[in-house]
């Protein structure tokens, strides 16, 4: 497993890689008997508050999960809502990921989106290819199970094809087949609004990644919460199944 960097203060390790669950936008507008869509909307600002951070850090990835394939299930209208609010970001924010030398990355099947939002992310996917900086990667209509379920019928089909002798598998060949295999490996992921599961996210990746969860709501936490976050990281010890 990579060893994550230094901290430049020396108090303990920055992740390389930070995976967020963001949870807790309804609740925070019920408890402000506000609509869900306004949750949303403050979400997306914890979205750039966080992003901010994770880059002035020094943050290598930050993977946040914006619409799980279970969020089809929603009232047609939340989901409505959901899609304006991701043409909003990406209309309004491209222009500073570009500039930040960000590079865009989408998990999941986002294709099954609107078109004139498919044909958005597509655009921002292209524009922020050539970024050498930190990767953004937003996970939509992504669930690891059918990631691990794609991964397998593609080896299966090698198998079947003669290419590959099922015995030889290992895990460094899954992991090549995920859509995550071009980031640095998962060292922590965070879930917000208090509950207590991975919710189909990373399954795979979060094998050996450190786990925090806070009760804190998702439109709620920004940068000083993911500091606190990266500080309760560089405090652990984690020694992969060793002593």
């Amino acid at each position: 497993m990579s060893s994550a960097p230094a901290l430049a203060s020396g108090g303990g390790v920055l992740p390389r890689h930070v995976a967020i669950i963001m949870d807790g936008n309804g609740r925070w507008a019920k408890k402000r008997f506000l609509p869900r869509v306004a949750g949303h909307r403050a979400g997306v600002e914890a979205v750039r508050a966080v992003s901010r951070a994770a880059r002035a850090m020094g943050i290598e990835a930050l993977t946040l999960y914006a619409f799980s394939s279970e969020n089809w299930r929603r009232p047609e209208e939340e989901v409505g809502d959901l899609m304006g609010l991701l043409r909003l970001f990406i209309r309004s924010d491209l222009a500073e990921l570009v500039r930040e030398n960000v590079r865009l990355r989408v998990i999941g099947d986002f294709r099954r989106f609107p078109s004139d939002v498919v044909a958005l992310i597509e655009d921002a996917l292209a524009r922020t290819a050539a970024n050498t900086g930190p990767v953004l990667a937003i996970a939509l209509n992504y669930g690891g199970q059918a990631e691990l379920t794609t991964a397998a019928q593609r080896l299966a089909a090698r198998a079947a094809a003669g290419e590959l002798d099922p015995a030889s598998i290992e895990p460094a060949m899954i992991e090549a087949e995920l859509e995550t295999r071009d980031l640095p490996p998962l060292d922590l992921l965070i879930r917000t609004s208090g509950e207590h599961r991975l919710s189909n996210f990373l399954l795979w990746q979060a094998a050996y990644a450190e786990l925090l969860f806070v009760d804190t709501l998702w439109p709620d936490f920004g940068a000083a919460e993911l500091e606190a976050a990266v500080a309760d990281f560089g405090r652990r010890q984690r020694r992969f199944g060793g002593l």
